[in-house]
C-alpha cells in the first residue's frame, strides 16, 4: 500500500490547526482510502499555543505526528526540511489556513498516479487583497524575465512530490533552499505537471506575510537564480560614465567659447551628485544582498534544528516525554 505523507507547516496557527487536519484526514479518507497516509506538522517555534494543539492532536491521533523547531526558520527552510524529512512515496504540504485548497490532494494524487512525479498547484486567481496579487504578479513576470530557469508564475509550493524527488532535495545540501526554484529547474526531468486552482481568503487568524517577508523572498529568488542586477549595474555604470564625460565636453567647450557669458551654476552639479550617489547607493545594496547569500552559503548552518519530534517510530511519545519533565 503506497503511503501519502502531507506536511502541515505552521507558525501561530491555534484557531487553524485542528480544523485543518480535520479537513485533510477526510479528504483522505474520502477520496484515497486505498492509500496508507501521515499528517505532520512541522512547527516553526509558535508562541500562541499553537504545539499545546497539535500534541493534543498526536495524543489522540496515531496517523498525526509533528516536528517542533528550536526556533522561526522561515517560511523556506521549515517546509523544505519537513519534506525532507518524511519517508512516503510522496510528500504533499498544505499551508495550515486553507489557503492552499485540500480538494486538490486527491487530484494531485491522481496525476501522480498518471506517472508525474512533481504535481504543482499554480494559483489562476486569488481572493486576497487585490494589490498584494497584482504585484505578485509583477513580481512573478520580473523574475520569471531575469533568471536563467523558467520560473513558475504564482507558484508557492503547494503541490505533490515524488520519494525521488524528494531524494534529490536531500542531495541538494542547500543551506539556502527555495523550492519554487528547485522545481522549475529540475521539474521537467520529473514530468512537471501544472494545475490551476483559485486560492481562497485566510479561514482564521493574521496572515505573517508582510513588507519584509516578501522582500525577503524576492531577494533570495534573484540573488540565488539571476544574474541581472549585477550585469546591469556594470552597464549602467558605464553608460552613466560616457554620458559624464560627454556632459563634461559639452561643458568645456561651451565654457571655452563663451567664457564670460557662459555661466552654469551649481543646480546641475548637484542634482547631478545626488542622481549618481542615488543609483551608486541602489546598486551597492543590491551587491550586499549577493554577498549576503554566499555568506549565508559559505557558513552553511543547519537548515532546520529540530527540537522534538512526536509520533515518528525513532521518537519519543508525548506521555514519556512528559513524565520525563516531572
Amino acid at each position: 500500500m503506497k503511503k501519502i505523507s502531507i506536511l502541515i507547516p505552521c507558525f501561530n496557527e491555534v484557531e487553524n490547526v485542528g480544523p485543518i487536519s480535520t479537513a485533510v484526514e477526510d479528504v483522505l479518507k474520502k477520496d484515497l482510502s486505498s492509500y496508507d497516509y501521515e499528517i505532520v506538522f512541522i512547527d516553526n517555534a509558535s508562541t500562541d499555543g499553537t504545539r499545546d494543539k497539535i500534541e493534543e492532536l498526536c495524543r489522540n491521533n496515531s496517523k498525526i505526528k509533528a516536528i517542533f523547531n528550536v526556533t522561526n526558520f522561515g517560511q523556506f527552510n521549515s517546509p523544505f526540511h519537513g519534506i525532507c524529512s518524511l519517508d512516503g512515496d510522496c510528500v504533499i504540504p498544505v499551508c495550515a489556513d486553507f489557503q492552499d485548497p485540500v480538494e486538490l490532494i486527491p487530484v494531485f494524487v491522481h496525476e501522480w498516479e498518471k506517472g508525474h512525479r512533481i504535481v504543482s498547484g499554480v494559483k489562476s486567481k486569488s481572493r486576497e487583497n487585490g494589490i498584494i496579487y497584482f504585484l505578485r504578479t509583477i513580481y512573478y513576470k520580473l523574475i520569471k524575465g531575469m533568471s536563467q530557469v523558467h520560473m513558475i508564475e504564482h507558484f508557492t509550493g503547494f503541490g505533490l512530490y515524488d520519494k525521488t524527488f524528494v531524494a534529490l532535495l536531500r542531495k541538494l545540501d542547500d543551506p539556502v533552499p527555495f523550492i519554487r526554484g528547485i522545481v522549475a529547474e529540475y521539474g521537467a526531468g520529473f514530468n512537471l505537471k501544472l494545475v490551476e486552482y483559485e486560492q481562497p481568503r485566510r479561514r482564521a487568524g493574521k496572515t505573517h506575510n508582510n513588507f519584509y517577508t516578501l522582500y525577503d523572498a524576492a531577494m533570495l529568488s534573484i540573488t540565488s537564480y539571476t544574474k541581472v542586477g549585477l550585469r546591469v549595474a556594470t552597464i549602467f555604470g558605464f553608460i552613466c560614465s560616457i554620458l559624464s564625460l560627454l556632459v563634461a565636453f559639452i561643458y568645456l567647450v561651451l565654457k571655452l567659447t563663451n567664457w564670460y557669458g557662459f555661466d552654469a551654476g551649481q543646480a546641475p552639479l548637484i542634482v547631478g551628485l545626488f542622481f549618481f550617489m542615488s543609483i551608486e547607493l541602489f546598486f551597492i545594496g543590491l551587491m550586499g544582498e549577493y554577498i549576503l547569500n554566499i555568506n549565508t552559503r559559505v557558513i552553511h548552518r543547519p537548515i532546520v534544528v529540530e527540537e522534538r519530534r512526536i509520533g515518528f517510530d525513532t521518537d519519543t511519545d508525548i506521555e514519556k516525554e512528559a513524565d520525563a519533565k516531572r
